[in-house]
């Protein structure tokens, strides 16, 4: 069976990655992200290698796959320098951190364990086995579709429990992290490899990493975090400067606490503003203060925002002369990192690749991430008309932005459309071959 080809853009950043790997091995990277790509059905390795037509050699691409799982960090470098090539960003550079679980099965998929279930859906599971994965993404807003997010890179949690009943510290070297250290870490790889760009680097995440660990990180890092506060938050006021300076130095932390709960009640002090908040104009009624919080060190800003029925919530940011549109542009932005976690598990079928070794897994989904990744980059400077033909479904939304799934059919089509075409190069095809040809892409893209 031949291998299909991809596009030539494609190719040229698959090899970047190629480079870095094992040049007695390296080859076998791109034949299998083709085999990625154009998987069909359950996507589990086999199918990777049956659409690439690597079957003959499949125990070969299994032992890839677990060695490329050692080479995340460095190859999730290169794919950073990727997308900024493509993108030539300007302004802040906004990445998100939040984590999701992906469903397993079999009681020997090592780090995999019990975790809490966030989409209960219709049996109202409340617990799912599988893995948990802290991913970092960059989100960037496109000048016709909003926001998108590109996921960088990505650990495994592993419960304490868990590694001591697997045996994982003796079998693949892992140590226990808590996901608040592993997004630390991930924030602190971020800025070592966003630092040439000389920008301001802003961290937005859920409130679960509205904590010590998490926001001094960011803040080590040089960076900007942007978080949910919780209702009952240990806020405390701004201290007031000594008119004398006497011995020791001045106080941190104000002594009077801050209920958000007593601020939100009160009728005074709420500002009425538009903002452009998930690709529409809306107006926000807010209210907006400064307050000390023990966990992130130090003076941050506090944004409150109250919904019509009266519901509120509150907002923290790092930066005190950071404008509430930055910061609530930044919340509202952070879905894109939800969107990437459906796209992932919809599309490109995570957790369904029935690998068993702790670094096959790591590596089976950082590839994953990284064909989303590409795939957007690939689609950033195409037309919309390029990438979807809504004329296939009149009863559509013609205006929709096209979906991750449009995008990658996209992919699909033109990788098939160039294979095509260079073998009918020298020969004129006929017209009812032409269309039979095209009839038949449509239904594999």
């Amino acid at each position: 069976m031949a291998t299909p080809c991809l596009t030539r853009d494609v190719t040229v950043w698959i090899n970047r990655l190629a480079g870095l790997l094992d040049p007695r091995v390296s080859w076998r990277l791109l034949p299998l992200v083709t085999g990625l790509l154009f998987a069909t059905g359950r996507r589990t390795i086999s199918s990777w290698l049956r659409a690439g037509g690597l079957s003959k050699d499949y125990q070969d691409y299994y032992y890839f796959v677990s060695a490329l799982g050692h080479k995340v960090e460095l190859l999730a470098g290169v794919v950073l320098r990727i997308a900024v090539d493509v993108i030539v960003p300007s302004g802040r550079i906004l990445l998100a951190i939040d984590d999701t679980p992906s469903k397993r099965y079999g009681p020997k998929v090592e780090g995999a364990g019990v975790h809490h279930n966030p989409t209960p859906g219709p049996a109202g599971a409340k617990f799912v086995y599988g893995h948990v994965w802290v991913t970092l993404a960059w989100v960037v807003r496109h000048p016709l579709w909003g926001a998108i997010g590109l996921p960088l890179l990505a650990r495994l949690y592993v419960r304490r429990k868990d590694i001591d009943a697997q045996l994982l510290p003796f079998l693949r070297k892992v140590t226990f992290q808590t996901k608040l250290e592993m997004a630390s870490e991930l924030v602190a790889w971020a800025a070592q490899w966003l630092k040439f760009l000389g920008r301001q680097l802003w961290v937005v995440a859920d409130g679960a990493y509205a904590k010590k660990v998490f926001l001094k990180a960011v803040v080590a890092a040089g960076g900007i975090a942007v978080s949910r506060l919780r209702r009952d938050a240990a806020l405390f006021d701004v201290p007031v400067p000594p008119k004398r300076r006497g011995r020791g130095r001045p106080p941190t932390y104000g002594k009077k606490r801050i209920s958000l709960a007593k601020r939100a009640g009160q009728r005074g002090g709420w500002h009425t503003e538009t903002f452009v908040l998930y690709g529409a104009e809306v107006t926000k009624r807010f209210k907006t203060f400064l307050a000390t919080y023990r966990p992130a060190g130090g003076l941050i800003r506090v944004v409150l925002v109250k919904e019509d029925d009266g519901a509120w919530r509150a907002y923290l940011c790092t930066n005190v002369d950071a404008a509430v549109g930055e910061i609530l542009e930044a919340v509202a932005d952070r879905s894109a990192l939800e969107q990437v976690f459906h796209d992932i598990k919809e599309v490109h079928g995570v957790g369904q690749a029935q690998t068993r070794n702790y670094w096959s897994n790591v590596a089976v989904y950082h590839l994953k991430l990284w064909m989303h990744t590409l795939i957007e980059l690939w689609a950033w400077h195409r037309p919309a008309t390029q990438l979807v033909d809504r004329r296939q479904s009149p009863w559509d939304n013609v205006d929709r932005r096209p979906s991750h799934a449009d995008k990658r059919n996209a992919l699909r089509r033109e990788c098939l459309e160039e294979e095509f075409q260079a073998g009918a190069a020298f020969e004129s095809v006929p017209r009812k071959i032409l269309s039979l040809w095209r009839r038949v892409v449509r239904l594999v893209a």
